[in-house]
């Protein structure tokens, strides 16, 4: 398998509830390595360009608002095979329907306070780790 880099999200509601060292934690004991990670406040314009994929959908401005409504920690963490092992980890997007033990049936509080983003594909990848890390950050 690859050695692939991807990027996650810990989301505002786990920011404010204390858990982003947790779930930190548990990723590096899955195997992950931190490539890069800040803690940052979007505006409502960058929130916008981060998620603009989902403008035509329903739910778009609620996250657009929730995904501003404080920090979020954006990383970028290698290993092998990253993307699909993040994807794993993390647990469905509802976390009544996510595995026990994943960040989200852990750490989520709703299908959208789901505590973590996590690129799905290595394209989508491509595109959100300079959204927010330079190449100087990613070495």
């Amino acid at each position: 398998m690859p050695i692939e880099r991807t990027l996650a999200i810990i989301k505002p509601d786990a920011v404010a509830a204390g858990n982003a060292g947790h779930i930190i934690a548990l990723l590096e004991r899955e195997g992950f390595e931190i490539v890069a990670m800040k803690k940052v406040t979007l505006t409502e314009a960058q929130a916008r360009a981060f998620y603009a994929v989902h403008r035509a959908r329903p739910f778009y401005d609620s996250l657009v608002r929730f995904m501003t409504s404080g920090p979020v920690i954006p990383v970028v963490l290698e290993r092998e095979d990253a993307i699909s092992a993040l994807r794993k980890v993390m647990g469905a997007t509802n976390p009544a329907n996510a595995e026990p033990g994943t960040v989200r049936k852990l750490y989520a509080t709703d299908i959208e306070k789901n505590a973590i983003h996590g690129s799905d594909a290595p394209g989508t990848a491509a595109v959100e780790k300079p959204f927010f890390f330079s190449s100087l950050e990613l070495g």
